[in-house]
């Protein structure tokens, strides 16, 4: 087994070092690495896989029957030996690193994770705590899961939302697979506490890949947080005689409603001023229109039992 461990604006985790049944490679980059920064990865996949036997992704999708669309799988890549990847950060690291190893195409690589956060959301759906962290990533098995990505080859490791880039209702149409999940077009005042104000997806660790929901409160609610609930609050905002009663206060951002939740292997949304948020990383400008999918090779993600 060679170990990489990547510490993300992370000191090195010296009981890792100590506890490992073999030599432990570091690297250290910032808190969310660049590509230039993760280059080193490319090398090291070249040296344990410098040619790969097994199929290339324009011949998987080629094939009338996709096997990944099923319960997630190991890879069949068999390097001159098994490479651990150890990322040690949070999950925007984590999607940084796994952003590259994909579109480098060495996601055969094993991959172990210690977060700085052990309750973010690739954490808990990979179920890494604080006390089984560095003993997962030096002993544990790998567990695949799907890669779940985005049409511009961005990878989600623990969540994404969608949302109207400022603090209005979402002005589109999200679908899941084929289901409806938030419709709304542009008529009337945007709601301030309650309403479709866009959707969350989290990756699956089985098939068919990512599951959804919608948000009904705002991604920024500015004011002192309130004990109503937000549909209460929205009521009153609506009621132009007790409109009083919500002036100054805010609403707990980015609330789901978990009795809607959809699953499906791609998740599409076209609209006004769509705000992309993968795992705390807001993309730079607004898109009209995004696709989040199952991408054609499974994560090789190392998980406890």
């Amino acid at each position: 087994m060679r170990f990489i461990y990547v510490a993300c604006g992370t000191e090195i985790l010296s009981s890792l070092i100590d506890d490992s049944p073999a030599p432990v490679e570091q690297y250290k980059v910032r808190a969310v690495p660049t590509r230039k920064e993760l280059r080193f990865l490319d090398q090291i996949s070249a040296e344990e896989l410098p040619v790969d036997p097994t199929p290339s992704l324009d011949e998987i999708a080629a094939q009338p029957d996709v096997e990944h669309l099923g319960a997630p799988s190991f890879a069949p890549q068999i390097p001159n030996q098994p490479l651990r990847v150890i990322v040690h950060g949070s999950d925007a690291a984590l999607s940084a690193v796994l952003t590259r190893m994909m579109r480098a195409d060495y996601m055969w690589a094993e991959v172990a994770y210690i977060p700085t956060d052990p309750t973010s959301p690739a954490s808990v759906n990979w179920g890494i705590t604080a006390d089984n962290a560095v003993q997962n990533a030096l002993h544990g098995s790998v567990r695949p899961v799907p890669t779940i990505r985005t049409d511009t080859s961005t990878v989600v490791a623990g969540s994404a939302t969608l949302t109207h880039l400022n603090a209005q209702e979402y002005i589109g149409e999200i679908v899941v697979d084929s289901d409806v999940l938030v419709l709304r077009d542009d008529q009337g005042d945007s709601a301030r506490f309650f309403g479709q104000f866009g959707a969350r997806l989290v990756p699956m660790t089985e098939a068919p890949g990512i599951v959804a929901a919608p948000l009904v409160t705002p991604r920024i609610s500015e004011g002192k947080l309130t004990q109503h609930d937000p549909r209460q609050m929205q009521a009153w905002f609506d009621m132009p005689i007790l409109r009083w009663r919500t002036r100054g206060k805010a609403v707990p951002t980015n609330r789901v409603d978990g009795s809607h939740l959809l699953t499906g292997r791609a998740v599409q949304s076209g609209g006004l001023d769509i705000q992309i948020t993968i795992d705390g990383i807001d993309h730079p400008r607004p898109v009209k229109r995004v696709t989040f999918y199952r991408h054609l090779r499974d994560m090789q993600a190392v998980r406890p039992d």
